[in-house]
């Protein structure tokens, strides 16, 4: 075996070997402490995601490319998915944890969005560079209309939960059914071999029917885990802020996502710097594509499951203020994207704005940076409405 092949397993096992105090844990029932559990449990829930992101892109070999992107982009988050749906589960039979469902699910959005994108850009330009070329924007695919359409469709019609201030079960069967003709569309694609690296290539290297063995183990295994970590790291993030005196909402609405979303974003990262910008910015586009259809219109199903009223997951006022900040942002975002362009200069926008958020809590500010965000939406969609029929089109032709 080749060092390069050492290497590629090794992770493989350090990532299994990161899960075992969490399952330890869980097997002989011990009670940790709030900051050991969300160390403990944290980590389970970051390395589910590594074993998650590497069994999908391998599971590429064997599917059409942009359903196995669609595909990579859903389960690389599923982490996060089963924290935040917990919480809205838990808020069905326990009110005071509402709060948490959307905390984390405006904190995921806005993470990808405000952090992961303009990464992309940033090391594309940065790789390209360093190779000698001249790369300042990242340029798409005319394929990735069709992300940008289901965004730019669900991210409209989610400027109804702020006026209703909750997400309702109509709410959930629309975005549901959003996200059920996004994949779809996406089956629909042409089949081709994924570019691989690290962990991922050496699955996908082996034989068709071990390699699929091994996929569905990690798949398996992964799952398990995340389901087993989800309910004490929720716990202890809650049960840490308390103790450390840091507001919970925020912990919740920071600390959980950066943890879940660290695979994906490492692995955006590394097809940047290699100069495969559109295979890198795809995932996180159908990533944030998955988060405002799948995630959000799952809420009220945990909810009502949960015990909760079947009229969907009630918003308070901090809640509201934060969902249509983060609407606010996802259409600045897809109207970045609307000419299939990214520049560094936009990605730079994008960074600073999220970054500029964080001193200002205040109600007045939130509003106000989300009046900003739709005002330079507004503004870039005037100045490439030229580009929109191609993404009118890409939407349609999913029906």
């Amino acid at each position: 075996m080749n060092k390069v092949a050492k290497v590629g397993w090794w992770r493989l096992a350090a990532a299994l070997a990161a899960t075992a105090p969490a399952l330890l844990t869980r097997g002989l029932r011990l009670d940790l402490a709030p900051v050991a559990s969300v160390m403990v449990f944290g980590a389970a829930v970051v390395a589910s995601a590594f074993l998650l992101v590497w069994a999908a892109e391998a599971a590429g070999h064997d599917i059409s490319g942009g359903l196995a992107t669609a595909i990579l982009a859903v389960i690389a988050v599923l982490p996060e998915y089963a924290v935040d749906l917990f919480f809205a589960y838990s808020a069905g039979h326990d009110p005071q944890t509402a709060q948490f469902a959307a905390a984390n699910m405006t904190g995921s959005n806005r993470l990808l969005l405000g952090v992961g994108w303009p990464l992309v850009a940033i090391l594309f330009a940065w790789g390209g560079r360093q190779g000698g070329k001249s790369a300042n924007d990242v340029r798409l695919e005319p394929s990735r209309c069709t992300e940008l359409a289901f965004l730019g469709v669900a991210c409209i019609y989610s400027l109804v939960i702020p006026i209703t201030r909750r997400i309702a079960w109509y709410d959930a069967v629309i975005l549901l059914s959003l996200f059920a003709a996004y994949l779809w569309r996406s089956a629909r694609g042409d089949r081709s071999e994924p570019e691989l690296i690290g962990v991922a290539r050496k699955i996908g290297d082996l034989p068709r029917r071990r390699r699929r063995a091994v996929v569905a183990a990690l798949f398996f295994a992964a799952t398990a885990i995340v389901l087993l970590a989800a309910a004490p790291f929720a716990h202890g993030l809650v049960a840490g802020g308390r103790q450390l005196g840091i507001d919970e909402f925020l912990l919740v609405q920071w600390l959980a996502p950066l943890a879940s979303e660290a695979p994906e974003l490492l692995v955006a990262a590394m097809l940047a710097l290699r100069g495969k910008a559109d295979a890198s910015m795809g995932i996180l586009l159908s990533a944030k594509v998955n988060q405002w259809t799948l995630l959000v219109g799952s809420l009220p199903v945990a909810y009502a499951i949960g015990g909760g009223s079947a009229a969907g997951l009630p918003l308070d006022g901090r809640q509201t203020e934060e969902f249509l900040l983060t609407a606010a942002q996802t259409a600045m975002g897809f109207a970045m994207f609307a000419d299939l362009r990214f520049s560094v200069r936009e990605a730079a926008i994008l960074l600073v704005l999220f970054a500029v958020q964080f001193p200002f809590p205040q109600t007045s500010a939130r509003l106000a940076f989300a009046a900003g965000y739709a005002l330079i939406a507004i503004i870039l969609l005037v100045q490439r409405r030229s580009a929109l029929p191609a993404v009118a089109r890409a939407f349609r032709s999913a029906g």
